[in-house]
């Protein structure tokens, strides 16, 4: 399974793609050395945000909070194959995530498709509640190519605590429709995984979900740290088990994060998100969009990619990377976990 999904992934790689990675690459390292702020190439990943709206209430999600400051939305067919055709000789990859649940979208499998034509290697994350018999034919139709499930318990009882407001047999049902498609419609893709969010509530069931995944016939399980907005304090949410918390209990009975901030990021040199509306932010973690660095309806994009806001925003990481707050509370470009 992992090799038809690396072969998934290779088979879209052109020379010009490759060597846009490597001028990225090289840019990155130089910018790294020498602490200035140098940007050859454009992103080889993109992440587009289908929309901001979410079924689930989960509890440390903007989304599931209902905490936004800027506005919901979908994003547009029309806006986003016009901004793709801008991007997509380049790009190696493409994520259809930011916030939000994809499926929400009912233009987002068309826009997958489009991307899929485009020859570009898609994935999206979902939490997995309209993954329908319909749905789940579409999307082997749509050509993508990995859809992460968020699977964050084997029981109700247990998943509930984190995906409040859903529904586990719904996401099993789903995960089993989308299994069921593929082999009625022999493909190959997309490349299954279970997602499994760490903390206090579910850790115990690690090993089962591993189960699951085989009894069902999913293709990966990976597990992944939560990111606790307020850790200091502690947190019921904060694993028992230390190798996936993010963050390591003090003497004075606080919380501190386990790794150093170093003032470098990869993201910021070979990736970014486009909102559903779409304002150009740094990355992932900027949920809010509050480093607003571009405007793709208004500016292309490569203006934007290289315009002074995204290079003073590239020197500011390289001079000190823990005075911003989106990057405090992230695990990208850290040492590694003690």
């Amino acid at each position: 399974m992992y090799w038809t999904d690396t072969w998934n992934f290779i088979k879209n790689l052109s020379p010009r793609r490759l060597f846009n990675a490597f001028q990225i690459y090289s840019s990155y390292y130089i910018s790294k050395w020498s602490g200035k702020a140098v940007q050859w190439g454009n992103p080889m990943t993109i992440s587009f945000e289908p929309t901001t709206a979410c079924n689930l209430r989960c509890p440390e999600c903007p989304s599931g909070l209902r905490s936004f400051t800027r506005p919901t939305g979908n994003l547009k067919s029309n806006f986003f194959k016009e901004s793709l055709d801008q991007l997509y000789k380049d790009l190696m990859y493409l994520i259809f995530y930011f916030q939000g649940e994809p499926y929400i979208n009912p233009e987002f499998l068309d826009m997958v498709k489009y991307a899929s034509e485009k020859g570009i290697y898609t994935i999206t994350s979902t939490n997995g509640h309209f993954l329908n018999k319909e749905n789940a034919r579409k999307t082997i139709e749509s050509g993508l190519k990995r859809i992460i499930i968020s699977v964050d318990g084997t029981t109700q009882e247990v998943y509930e605590q984190y995906r409040k407001s859903g529904t586990l047999s719904n996401v099993l049902q789903g995960t089993k429709n989308l299994v069921e498609a593929k082999k009625e419609m022999q493909s190959a893709t997309p490349h299954i995984i279970f997602q499994f969010l760490v903390v206090k509530p579910n850790e115990h069931q690690i090993p089962e979900v591993y189960k699951l995944a085989e009894e069902i016939g999913v293709d990966e399980v990976k597990l992944k740290t939560a990111q606790i907005y307020d850790y200091q304090n502690g947190n019921p949410l904060i694993p028992t088990i230390e190798k996936y918390s993010r963050y390591q209990k003090q003497s004075d009975g606080t919380y501190k994060l386990k790794h150093k901030l170093v003032n470098s990021c990869w993201k910021l040199w070979h990736s970014c998100v486009i909102t559903w509306d779409g304002a150009v932010v740094p990355c992932c973690f900027d949920k809010d969009a509050t480093h607003k660095l571009g405007d793709l309806k208004q500016d292309n994009f490569k203006e934007i990619w290289h315009n002074p806001a995204y290079k003073n925003f590239r020197t500011s990481i390289l001079k000190g990377r823990d005075q911003i707050e989106i990057c405090k509370n992230c695990t990208e470009g850290c040492t590694v976990w003690q």
